[in-house]
């Protein structure tokens, strides 16, 4: 019941690409699709950093990314990365030398964006590194930082534009021998990097990092985010995502997740199904969901929970989901577990008792494999 049952019109059927690894993540071939999600802390403020790092992986993230614009910033990334429950991407641009540094410090990948690293020969140098310390590559083509030539041929970013510069440089890779490499071609117009990926997509087997880069505040760039890689991951495309947002990195976490879970790519935490509320509601729904998304948020065993105001869809509702409260009359409403109705409850005990009840059932369902073993 935590998951939805297997019908023909919501199968997606993922491209196929070759995988890489991450450190310990696998990226690409039948991997699930990673969440990352990038530091915004001062890079060489190694407690800063470390305890955001920390508290991205602890909201799910798989892997997370790091700026390393300077030697400092790169010496802190030795003390960064033992620290680090999940492999670090090192973010590099301009000084082709941060690479080779980063590479050494331990991190699990180089991030490089193929209009400001330099000349093919300081590329190939950055590939040595990587080859060296056991790191992969992510090509990190971006609409707002394309190589001058390509413009000149272009006239503006376009589709074209990016999908040339990205094989451009997984040319240079091959050329070096290097296949541990993915690609993103991101942009913050929804349209032109949906196209773009589209284009690469049909263009090379390497694992795809989905992202709409830029993409705006918490509400804003996830609704952008939400249309652009939604799109893009219900055609299949995509074997990593970043939620680029001005917002805390835990929010791009769980906006990851939220967009994987709406198509049923992967499950994490408690899935809530609540109604929007009306003047049949025979408690506050919203107060109710704003209080339930906090005091759930430990939970990372996949299960479903439905808080309907109302009879209209409440029983439903569910009968689809783990565990169920619909609202009635009399200050009372149902509870329902396994999608059938249980007892009822109060609305003033019904939170503690809707929490305990969700934690009872993420212990039977995390017990339930070692009972079959």
């Amino acid at each position: 019941m935590t998951h939805n049952p297997v019908r023909p019109w919501r199968n997606i059927e993922r491209r196929k690409s070759r995988q890489i690894m991450v450190g310990n993540v696998p990226v690409g071939g039948d991997a699930p699709i990673s969440v990352q999600t990038m530091t915004n802390t001062p890079t060489t403020d190694v407690a800063a950093t470390v305890a955001q790092v920390q508290r991205a992986a602890e909201a799910g993230a798989d892997i997370v990314r790091i700026s390393v614009p300077d030697e400092a910033s790169a010496r802190a990334l030795k003390e960064i990365v033992p620290e680090s429950p999940v492999p670090i991407v090192a973010d590099i641009h301009f000084h082709y030398r941060r690479g080779i540094e980063a590479a050494a410090a331990g991190a699990a990948c180089l991030r490089i964006n193929p209009g400001n690293i330099g000349s093919p020969d300081r590329v190939r140098e950055v590939i040595a590194a990587a080859r060296d310390h056991g790191c992969s590559i992510r090509i990190g083509v971006n609409a707002g930082s394309l190589e001058k030539h390509l413009l000149e041929k272009y006239g503006e970013p376009c589709p074209e534009a990016m999908v040339e510069s990205g094989l451009d440089h997984i040319r240079i890779l091959e050329d070096n021998d290097f296949r541990d490499y993915k690609i993103s071609v991101k942009a913050s117009d929804v349209f032109l990097a949906a196209a773009a990926y589209q284009g690469i997509a049909d263009a090379t087997d390497a694992p795809i990092h989905l992202g709409i880069t830029e993409a705006g505040g918490l509400t804003s760039g996830t609704i952008k985010s939400a249309i652009g890689l939604g799109n893009l991951l219900w055609m299949g495309i995509g074997d990593t995502i970043r939620v680029s947002l001005s917002a805390d990195p835990v929010e791009e976490v769980k906006v990851g997740y939220e967009i994987l879970k709406g198509l049923g790519l992967r499950h994490r935490g408690v899935n809530i199904i609540s109604c929007p509320s009306c003047a049949r509601q025979g408690f506050d729904v919203i107060k109710t969901v704003e209080a339930l998304e906090k005091r759930l948020e430990h939970i990372k065993t996949p299960m479903s929970l439905s808080i309907i105001g109302c009879v209209v869809n409440g029983p439903g509702e569910a009968l689809m989901t783990d565990v169920g409260f619909t609202g009635g009359g009399a200050g009372h409403g149902m509870v329902y577990l396994a999608g059938k109705a249980s007892h009822k409850m109060s609305n003033e005990k019904m939170i503690d008792h809707i929490v305990e009840e969700v934690e009872k059932k993420a212990a039977e369902l995390d017990a339930a494999p070692k009972a079959a073993e």
